[in-house]
């Protein structure tokens, strides 16, 4: 059995090392378990936590809030027969050339998606959703159905009030859009296609986003699923909170494409109460055309970096006139508020009432100074808005311009000065001039002669700002300044 023996030794001899060798790990694991947050994927400590931990759970909002959200639907007697009507039979015919059946009263209907905000039955949704509706259903959750009485429809802002005949209803909790940022979660509820009290998720892509059509409405932009339906719908942030209201989006085929917006819900409740208690929304106004400071117009003004609104044109006896505004006046702060884009100076103001003065903070000649101008009603329709041969006069070499001084058939249009643009080339063709626009403007100085022009040109360094009349409207066009 001494044979045995050293077999017997080299085992003890294993256990040992095998032993050791767990005693080891066991100390490096514990090393590990209490090393800072992210040692062990080779960051230094002090680096920077995880930021994003895990995906939120909208069960108890929905929950708690869903039964707020409602299904509205409408009957509207159209005037014109319907190209696209969903009867199988007429389709049918349509298609293969049959006699299609007449229909003397073709009935168009709507549905759209609104949210409960008093336990009365007031509710908000869509002005698109009721608009020109003769018959007007909310379905709640519990499928009981209603006829609604319309109290008011703002279409600027695309908001219209409700009223169904409901007590101790289910209500939604109204939430700040200000505090919103880019990036945190929302929910949308709504009737996509017809689909009752759909819950979809996203985030926050963007806030005070401005629309082509929405000039009084500084947009949210998320990627939550919005379809036709939503229109209407809430927009929760993630304590159950109503921030905003679907409204529309962006789409190239007609459903669905990761962008939709919707209207801060302060701006909601704000036009609500005006049409609640006086059936009409009174907005403020100060008469002027304004557009976005680009990088080349900020070089032009002397800004530090794009930001606020220009003024290309101020009404003639206007609020803005008599405050002293002038066309290449950059507004950067209304109230102390910044504008950094147009549309925000046009939403801000309308949002004030009429009659009172607002302190608006003025880029002018490359420094920055207040005027008070008072501002007045916004009235319906009232927006601010946005030959013979003649020897050809130099002037915009280094633009690519040819200009001429105004004459007969400008002045018949109301253009008192300026240069006319007779052929374009260069940096100026590059910048979108126009044969026939009339120069008025350069640096936000008044121009009526080549040689004025000249002189702004020599002054500027990388590009000038032309101010522009173009049928009638004014605007700002950057050109970068030639060799």
């Amino acid at each position: 059995m001494l044979h045995d023996r050293p077999i017997a030794v080299l085992r003890t001899i294993a256990v040992i090392v095998l032993l050791a060798a767990l005693a080891a790990c066991g100390s490096r694991d514990a090393r590990v378990a209490t090393a800072p947050a992210g040692a062990a994927a080779g960051m230094s400590p002090g680096s920077a936590a995880v930021l994003v931990k895990g995906l939120p759970d909208f069960t108890e909002l929905v929950a708690k809030y869903g039964s707020a959200v409602v299904n509205v639907t409408t009957v509207e007697k159209s005037t014109e027969a319907d190209d696209s009507p969903s009867d199988p039979l007429h389709e049918f015919l349509r298609r293969f050339g049959g006699q299609q059946p007449q229909d003397d009263n073709p009935i168009a209907r709507g549905e759209g998606s609104g949210f409960i905000v008093a336990s009365d039955g007031t509710i908000l949704t869509n002005a698109h959703v009721v608009a020109d509706a003769k018959d007007v259903t909310v379905r709640l959750t519990d499928r009981r159905e209603f006829k609604a009485k319309v109290l008011g429809v703002d279409a600027r802002t695309d908001i219209a009030v409700l009223k169904i005949d409901g007590r101790d209803l289910p209500i939604v909790q109204i939430g700040d859009p200000a505090k919103l940022r880019p990036g945190e979660w929302v929910v949308a509820i709504g009737s996509p296609f017809g689909f009752d009290n759909s819950v979809t998720a996203g985030i926050v892509s963007a806030t005070a986003r401005t629309l082509p059509d929405g000039q009084y409405t500084p947009f949210i932009q998320t990627d939550a699923a919005v379809n036709p339906g939503n229109s209407g719908g809430p927009l929760f942030n993630m304590a159950g909170e109503v921030v905003g209201i679907n409204s529309q989006i962006y789409s190239r085929t007609g459903g669905f494409m990761g962008i939709s917006f919707a209207i801060p819900i302060d701006i909601a409740i704000g036009v609500k109460e005006q049409l609640v208690k006086t059936g009409r929304v009174q907005r403020g106004r100060i008469g002027v055309l304004v557009q976005d400071v680009g990088q080349q117009l900020a070089d032009s003004f002397g800004l530090d970096r794009p930001r606020g609104a220009l003024i290309s044109q101020v009404e003639s006896a206007g609020p803005a006139e008599g405050a002293g505004l002038v066309a290449g006046d950059v507004i950067v702060a209304v109230n102390g508020q910044p504008i950094e884009r147009s549309g925000q100076l046009s939403s801000i103001i309308s949002q004030l009432k009429p009659g009172v003065r607002a302190d608006l903070t003025v880029w002018r000649n490359r420094s920055s100074q207040h005027l008070t101008c008072v501002v007045t009603e916004l009235k319906e329709g009232q927006i601010a808005r946005n030959g013979t041969d003649r020897p050809h006069h130099g002037g915009g070499a280094k633009l690519g311009l040819s200009v001429r001084p105004i004459g007969a058939v400008e002045r018949r249009a109301g253009i008192e000065a300026g240069l006319v643009v007779e052929e374009v080339d260069g940096a100026a063709q590059e910048a979108e001039v126009q044969v026939g626009d009339v120069i008025i403007g350069a640096n936000g100085h008044k121009i009526t002669t080549v040689a004025e022009l000249e002189s702004q040109i020599d002054k500027s360094k990388r590009s000038i700002a032309l101010l522009v009349n173009r049928q009638g409207a004014n605007i700002f066009i950057p050109v970068r300044i030639g060799n």
